[in-house]
C-alpha cells in the first residue's frame, strides 16, 4: 500500500510539472548515451566556484558523467564506482557498503569520517555524525554527474574529507520540458521503477526498488526523491533542491570459513535471519547567487537535515537495537572577489542522538559475555555540536604556462555531550556488572572542541594546449566523530583523541588528443593520529600509516564505431606503528592495511555504431590483499566480466536496456577479513540478468 501511495504521490507531481511539453529531440537522448571521447581537455562540470578545486585540472578529480550512470544505472554504489582509479565501494548487505578511496576499507564507529559525501554542494552529514552506509541517501542512479577527488579536500570540503570525497549533481530543470518512465526487472526478484520530469522551472526524479537476494531472508526495499525548483528574486537567482530517501532492509552478516564464498551452500547463508535496518533521510537547500555592480559574486547556501535509523547489531552478543538520529542546520556563504581570489565561510549546528538497548539477555555464550553484556539500556545521550570555518583561494597565472593556487581553511568544531543514562558501566537500574563492570561505558557530561589549520598548495604547467603537469600539496584533516568520543567500551572514561591528519603531496600528468583522454598521477600520504581500537577496547589516536600509489585513466576512440577506456591504480598501503590489538590481532610496522588490495582496475570496450544501440563490455579487476592486521591471512582477488547494452526504438522515445553482471558466474567475495579467529565474508552474487523499459516524451 505504501509502495503504490509512494508512487501514485509521484506520478501526480511528474505530470503537473510537465503539464505544458515540448517533445525532447532525439539527439538529446543519443547524447546521453555516447560514451565517445570529447574533442577537448575535459574539464569537471561544477555548479560553483567554491567547489571547483582549483577549476578542477590540477587535482586528481573523476567525473562520472551522465553517459556513464545511464549505461549503469548502477542497482548498488559500487557498480558505477569501478570507473574512478583508486576507490573502491564494497559491497555488504542489501544497500550496505564500505568506502575506500586512496585507502584501506576503514571500519571502526568513525572511520566514515574520512570520506565527505555531497549532494548539490551541502554535505549529506554534520560533520561529527557520520554514517558507514550514507550513499544509500543519494540518487546515484539519476545523478547528472558525481565528482570523486582523491586524496585530501579539507580545504575545500572541511573535515571529513580526509581520504577524498564523493560530490553528486542532480538534474535541475532542463531546456526541453520531458517526462521519462523506466521500469527494471531481474534476477533475485530485483524490479526498479523510476520516473524523471522537467519543465521549466521544475524537475523531479524518484525510483522505488524492492529486491530479494541470491541469500537467506536478505531483501530490501529502497526510496528516493529529488525535487529541484529555480528562482530569481531581484539580483539573485537561485535553486531550491529537496531530497528524500528511505531504505527498509532484511539484512544478511557475514558467513564463515575459508574460502565458504565459493561453496554453493555455505555462500547463501544468513547466519543473523532476524537483522535488519530501517532508516530515512531528508534533505534542503537552496543556493542564492547574485553578480555585484563591481564585478564580484556572492553566494548563499542554506539548508536544513534530518535523519533517522534504527539497525539490529547482530554482530554484537544480545544483538542489541541501536536508534540514532541528527538533526541538524546550517549555512555556506562565498564571495569571489575576482577570478583570482575567493574565500568562504561556513557554519553549521547540529543535534544528534543514539540510544542502544538490549531487548534479551545473552542466553549464549560464556559467562562472561553473559553476566557483561547485560538485558536494557546501554547507552542514552545527546551531543549538540558547533562547526564555524573560514576559508580561501587564490589563484596566479605566470606567463600563459604557469599556474600557482594556495588556499587555507581554518575549522572549530566543539561538542555539547549530555549522558541521559547513569554515568559508568552499570546495568540501566544501576546495579553492577560482574566480572568487573558492564562491556560499554557511559562518560560524565563533557564538551570538547578542536580546532584545524589545513593549507593547499598547487602548480600546474602546460606544455602545450593538449598537455598539462600539475603538482598539489595538500593537509587532509577530521576531528573525532561523536561515537568515538562517547561511545566507550569498559573501562574507559574519558577518550582523549586528537584529529587525524594526512599530508599528501601528488603530481600528475594529464593530455588529450582527437581520440585520446588521459590521465597519470602519482601519489604520497602520511596520516598521524590514525584512531584505532587497541586491546583493552579504548578508543586511541595514536596511530601512524604510509600510502604511496600510482593512478592511471584511459579513454581511446579508436574508431567511428569503437572505444576503449579503462582505469588502473596500483597502491602500498603500510602502518607506521606497531601494537597489540589483543585476541591475537597485532600490527606490524611496515606491515601492509588489511583489506586494502595493491591492485585495482577496470576496462571496457564500447561499440556504438550509430545513435540507435550501444554494447559495452567491461572486465573489472580485483587484487589479492591481506585480511588481517598480521598479513597472516589473505583473499586472493577476484575477475568479473560485464555486458550492458541500449537500444533506441520508436523514434527514440522508447530503450530497452540489457545488463549481465558477472557473466561467467564468478564465485568471489565482495568483501573479506579476519577476525575472532574466524575468515569472514559477503559473498559475491553469480550471474544476474536485468532488463529496463524506459520511456521518454
Amino acid at each position: 500500500m505504501i509502495t503504490t501511495l509512494y508512487l501514485a504521490s509521484v506520478l501526480q507531481l511528474a505530470a503537473q510539472i510537465t503539464e505544458i511539453q515540448e517533445p525532447l529531440p532525439a539527439e538529446g537522448i543519443s547524447e546521453l548515451s555516447s560514451n565517445r571521447v570529447s574533442k577537448a581537455l575535459p574539464t569537471i562540470e561544477v555548479s560553483s566556484e567554491r567547489y571547483s578545486i582549483s577549476n578542477s585540472i590540477k587535482s586528481s578529480l573523476s567525473a562520472l558523467t551522465a553517459a556513464d550512470i545511464k549505461i549503469e544505472a548502477p542497482k548498488h554504489p559500487n557498480e558505477v564506482f569501478d570507473r574512478v582509479p583508486g576507490a573502491w565501494i564494497s559491497s555488504g548487505s542489501g544497500q550496505e557498503h564500505l568506502t575506500a578511496i586512496r585507502s584501506a576499507v576503514l571500519t571502526g564507529a568513525g572511520a566514515c569520517g574520512a570520506f565527505m559525501v555531497l549532494e548539490d554542494q551541502v554535505p549529506t552529514r554534520p560533520s561529527g555524525f557520520c554514517n558507514v552506509n550514507q550513499l544509500f541517501e543519494l540518487n546515484i542512479a539519476q545523478a547528472r554527474q558525481i565528482n570523486v577527488l582523491r586524496g585530501p579536500g579539507t580545504v575545500t570540503y572541511g573535515s571529513n574529507a580526509l581520504h577524498g570525497a564523493i560530490s553528486v549533481f542532480t538534474p535541475g530543470p532542463a531546456t526541453a520540458s520531458f517526462t521519462e518512465f523506466g521500469l527494471e526487472a531481474g534476477s533475485y526478484d530485483y524490479f526498479r521503477g523510476r520516473i524523471a520530469a522537467s519543465g521549466a522551472r521544475t524537475a523531479l526524479q524518484a525510483s522505488f526498488t524492492d529486491s530479494g537476494s541470491f541469500r537467506d531472508d536478505e531483501q530490501f526495499q529502497h526510496g528516493l526523491f529529488n525535487l529541484q525548483v529555480t528562482h530569481s528574486i531581484n539580483d539573485f537567482t537561485g535553486r531550491t533542491s529537496f531530497a528524500y530517501a528511505n531504505l527498509d532492509q532484511d539484512t544478511a552478516g557475514f558467513i564463515l570459513g575459508k574460502n565458504s564464498y565459493k561453496n554453493e551452500e555455505l555462500r547463501t547463508q544468513n547466519l543473523n535471519p532476524d537483522a535488519f535496518r530501517d532508516a530515512w533521510a531528508a534533505r534542503l537547500s537552496s543556493r542564492w547567487n547574485r553578480q555585484t555592480k563591481a564585478g564580484h559574486e556572492l553566494e548563499f547556501i542554506p539548508y536544513a537535515r534530518s535523519s533517522r535509523m534504527e539497525f539490529l547489531q547482530h554482530f554484537l552478543p544480545g544483538t542489541p537495537l541501536e536508534s540514532n538520529g541528527q538533526d541538524s542546520a546550517g549555512l555556506l556563504f562565498s564571495w569571489t572577489v575576482s577570478t583570482n581570489l575567493s574565500a568562504g565561510v561556513d557554519l553549521e549546528w547540529a543535534e544528534g542522538t543514539l540510544v542502544e538497548f538490549q531487548e534479551n539477555p545473552v542466553d549464549t555464550g560464556s559467562a562472561f559475555l553473559k553476566e557483561t553484556r547485560p538485558q536494557g539500556y546501554h547507552y542514552d545521550y545527546e551531543v549538540q555540536a558547533t562547526t564555524a570555518a573560514a576559508w580561501t583561494r587564490w589563484q596566479h597565472d605566470l606567463r600563459d604556462v604557469w599556474e600557482f593556487t594556495a588556499g587555507l581553511r581554518a575549522e572549530y568544531i566543539g561538542y555539547d555531550y549530555n549522558n541521559r543514562m547513569l554515568d559508568g558501566n552499570t546495568r540501566d537500574d544501576g546495579t553492577e556488572c560482574g566480572f568487573g563492570g558492564c562491556l560499554y561505558t557511559r562518560p560524565a557530561d563533557r564538551s570538547d572542541s578542536f580546532t584545524n589549520l589545513s593549507p593547499e598548495l598547487g602548480l600546474s604547467y602546460n606544455l602545450d594546449d593538449n598537455r598539462m603537469l600539475y603538482l598539489r600539496a595538500a593537509r587532509g584533516y577530521r576531528a573525532p566523530q561523536a561515537t568515538e568520543l562517547y561511545r566507550l567500551q569498559r573501562g574507559q572514561t574519558v577518550a582523549d583523541l586528537e584529529p587525524e591528519t594526512l599530508d599528501s603531496v601528488e603530481i600528475g600528468f594529464k593530455g588529450f588528443t582527437d581520440e585520446l583522454n588521459y590521465e597519470v598521477t602519482a601519489y604520497m600520504m602520511r596520516k598521524d593520529n590514525f584512531i584505532f581500537r587497541d586491546a583493552n577496547g579504548f578508543n586511541i589516536s595514536d596511530g601512524k600509516t604510509r600510502h604511496l600509489g600510482i593512478e592511471a585513466l584511459l579513454r581511446w576512440q579508436f574508431s567511428d564505431d569503437f572505444a576503449i577506456s579503462g582505469n588502473l591504480a596500483w597502491a602500498q598501503h603500510e602502518y607506521d606503528f606497531n601494537r597489540d590489538l589483543g585476541r591475537g590481532e597485532v600490527i606490524i610496522k611496515g606491515n601492509e592495511i588489511d583489506t586494502a588490495p595493491p591492485w585495482l582496475g577496470a576496462l571496457r570496450l564500447h561499440w556504438q555504431p550509430d545513435n540507435s544501440y550501444s554494447i559495452e563490455a567491461e572486465w573489472v579487476y580485483q587484487g589479492e590483499y591481506f585480511i588481517d592486521a598480521a598479513n597472516a591471512h589473505d583473499y586472493p582477488g577476484h575477475n568479473l566480466v560485464n555486458l550492458r547494452g541500449w537500444w533506441n526504438i520508436a523514434d527514440s522515445r522508447h530503450s530497452i536496456s540489457i545488463r549481465l553482471t558477472n557473466l561467467l558466474d564468478e564465485r568471489y567475495a565482495e568483501r573479506a577479513d579476519y577476525a575472532f579467529g574466524n575468515y569472514r565474508y559477503f559473498p559475491g552474487a553469480g550471474r544476474r540478468l536485468s532488463v529496463e523499459w524506459l520511456y521518454r516524451r
